[in-house]
């Protein structure tokens, strides 16, 4: 969907925090929010990237707060919510989106490139979502979007760490919708989404540590990245939807699975052979 007029209305002056907005859907959320008129809070590692966000969204007429941030750190994630709180007095909407990834067989990734794709993608999402809903029970509003992907449902060879981080976003969403659905009353304006893409053209497959020796691109079909920046949006105009898969091979494989989970992997495992080009790559480290 595409925000409307009347989205944009109900979206105005909502405080939304965006991390990993480097770039992908992390830049592209930040912007369609702040041209909805939201105030955004953007945070990455990278601070030049960083700035350059935060001028397109202060362009687009958004009050902006850009914060520096390690999501791997639990120090900084809840800094980021503390300084969120003090300008703005609240938080309506929190987005989970850095993610870092090691391609190759599993044993031939050096374990600290493993350990890093965890922490960033599992663990900073995990530091997120305790603050955003610590803030969010205080108040008893918002809503938690954290990004999975269809990794997350259906293993795929070669992105073993990966894999692992967004199995376990998917299952840390559906434990706290479990939660906030024993305390009803208390926690009614209360959600927590969970976005699940499939390939999509951004720039994941270039900073992701390679080691698999050859050049790494999206497996195909490779879908439209906008189309996951507006579900998104439509998430936080309506977070009644508990999971939200983007993209046309993501629900194929999802549908797959629910019938035959080998027979959904070993057809993730040939859409990523053909991703796996033959230009030689050499290997490179992962960023937020």
């Amino acid at each position: 969907m595409r925000a409307t007029r009347e989205d944009d209305r109900h979206l105005r002056d909502r405080v939304v925090v965006i991390t990993g907005v480097s770039g992908g859907f992390g830049r592209g959320a930040a912007i369609a929010f702040a041209k909805a008129g939201a105030a955004v809070v953007v945070a990455a590692r990278r601070s030049e990237v960083l700035e350059e966000v935060a001028r397109e969204c202060e362009s687009a007429g958004a009050r902006t707060l850009a914060l520096e941030t390690d999501v791997s750190d639990p120090v900084e994630v809840s800094n980021l919510c503390m300084e969120t709180v003090a300008l703005f007095g609240r938080i309506d909407v929190w987005i989970n989106n850095a993610g870092a990834g090691a391609i190759g067989r599993f044993d031939q990734i050096p374990l600290e490139d493993h350990i890093q794709a965890v922490e960033t993608t599992l663990l900073g999402t995990l530091y997120g979502s305790y603050v955003a809903l610590r803030q969010f029970r205080r108040q008893r509003h918002g809503t938690l979007i954290n990004m999975g992907s269809i990794a997350g449902k259906v293993a795929a060879p070669y992105y073993a760490s990966y894999v692992a981080a967004k199995h376990g976003i998917v299952g840390l969403s559906a434990a706290l919708r479990r939660e906030l659905e024993q305390e009803k009353e208390e926690t009614r304006h209360i959600h927590v989404c969970t976005v699940l893409p499939a390939a999509h053209d951004t720039p994941f497959f270039q900073p992701a540590a390679s080691y698999s020796g050859h050049h790494v691109e999206p497996p195909p079909p490779v879908h439209d990245p906008t189309e996951v920046v507006e579900a998104i949006v439509s998430l936080a105009l309506d977070p009644t939807r508990d999971e939200a898969i983007v993209g046309a091979a993501g629900k194929a494989s999802a549908g797959t699975a629910r019938l035959s989970r080998s027979a959904a992997e070993r057809m993730i495992s040939r859409a990523d052979e053909k991703g796996l080009q033959t230009r030689p790559a050499r290997p490179r480290r992962p960023e937020a």
